[in-house]
């Protein structure tokens, strides 16, 4: 049975520094997927970047940027979502691939396709591991609900040792 985690926590516990983490530890599995950023300007966030695992970046959305697609005030670019975020996930997927998503959050879930996307990793005989945010969302909230699905909560006291965890864990080691 594939291995399907969630990392759940609040802004600023440390998701994408442990999706990131994981990453860069896994010896002899390769992860398909992506992660995020905030992007700062004067210590201000004014927006947010997308980069894949393997190294494909782009602005995912900004303050003042054009589009149609708007969550709270930032605009999210669905023509990055469409190169960058979806084809990450939509490879052909054999068994065993191993899917790392960061994140699960209101500007990436605003575009149909990559939730369509998402549903087709979590009926695919593959492992993920994503991260989602503590609050309440109609999509996230039926994957943590799934039977399938180990909710892990992130945070202070476990953030730093989880990733190594994770590792050892997806590796068999």
């Amino acid at each position: 049975m594939p291995t399907r985690i969630l990392l759940e926590g609040r802004p600023g516990s440390g998701k994408t520094t442990a999706i990131r983490r994981l990453a860069a530890l896994l010896r002899t599995r390769e992860a398909v997927g992506f992660t995020t950023e905030e992007i700062r300007e004067g210590g201000a966030r004014v927006g947010f970047a997308l980069e894949t695992l393997t190294g494909r970046r782009g602005v995912l959305a900004r303050i003042g940027l054009p589009g149609p697609l708007q969550v709270g005030r930032y605009c999210v670019d669905t023509g990055v979502m469409e190169r960058l975020a979806v084809p990450s996930l939509a490879r052909p997927l054999e068994p065993g691939t191993l899917v790392l998503i960061d994140e699960l959050g209101r500007m990436e879930l605003a575009y149909s396709p990559f939730r369509d996307a998402v549903r087709a990793v979590f009926a695919a005989d593959v492992d993920v591991v994503a991260t989602v945010h503590a609050q309440h969302g109609p999509f996230t909230d039926v994957l943590k609900r799934r039977p399938d699905v180990e909710l892990i909560r992130l945070t202070r006291a476990n953030r730093d040792l989880l990733p190594e965890r994770l590792a050892t864990r997806l590796e068999g080691r």
